[in-house]
């Protein structure tokens, strides 16, 4: 098991991590939490080589996507950078890029009603005012939890706040700061139930973020 204990904070620079090769020929993975080495739950950032396939296969308790560079595919579609996906529980495809691709991905963590299927090009949505100057882009929510991108401009500060069921946020842009710490483009941070900070920013900042999903887990 990696980074299971979700009672534990955890910050991961990705860009210290060298990739693994993934069971597919061509597509490589960084392994940020996993239950088993093949199966259960897990988040990863996956790159797909140009003309990679991976196998056809199911999401047992569903798959959540968002494309960070690229274009990602299935029989479904094509999903260029900045597209954010949930493929729900049982849910089957056989994906594959053909120029290449890099996609930050959760597996198996659905709660068991969670049954939409999401697609959504954030390229194209639209912003919505948040606190102070932040601009959000609500991306799923369902009991509780919710996932959004944050757009942080420079020298923003959010209030001190705790997380209710936890926070998980993978930076996508630009440098994201608090009390305890400096995090750089494609940072992984996970906080447990009821932690709390400071967050600001300098130079301004995009950030994916979920909340109210580790309470419990």
């Amino acid at each position: 098991m990696l980074n299971m204990d979700f009672t534990k904070a955890v910050i991961i620079n990705t860009h210290e991590m060298q990739w693994e090769p993934a069971p597919a020929a061509g597509v490589y993975r960084k392994k940020l939490e996993r239950e088993f080495p093949e199966s259960g739950r897990a988040t990863s950032l996956v790159r797909y080589e140009a003309g990679a396939v991976f196998p056809e296969h199911e999401h047992p308790l569903g798959e959540e996507i968002f494309v960070l560079d690229g274009v990602f595919s299935d029989e479904s579609g094509d999903y260029p950078a900045g597209t954010y996906l949930r493929h729900p529980a049982g849910s089957r495809h056989a994906p594959f890029s053909k120029e290449g691709c890099t996609i930050f991905v959760k597996v198996n963590h659905f709660r068991r009603g969670d049954k939409k299927v999401v697609s959504i090009n954030t390229k194209e949505s639209d912003w919505y005012q948040g606190y102070g100057n932040l601009r959000v882009m609500p991306l799923h929510e369902y009991e509780g939890e919710s996932t959004a991108l944050v757009n942080w401009p420079a020298n923003e500060v959010f209030v001190p706040h705790r997380h209710h069921g936890g926070e998980e946020i993978l930076v996508l842009s630009g440098v994201f700061m608090d009390e305890h710490g400096v995090y750089p483009g494609h940072t992984w941070l996970r906080s447990p139930h009821l932690s709390q900070h400071y967050p600001f920013v300098k130079e301004g900042a995009l950030i994916l973020v979920k909340v109210g999903h580790l309470h419990g887990a």
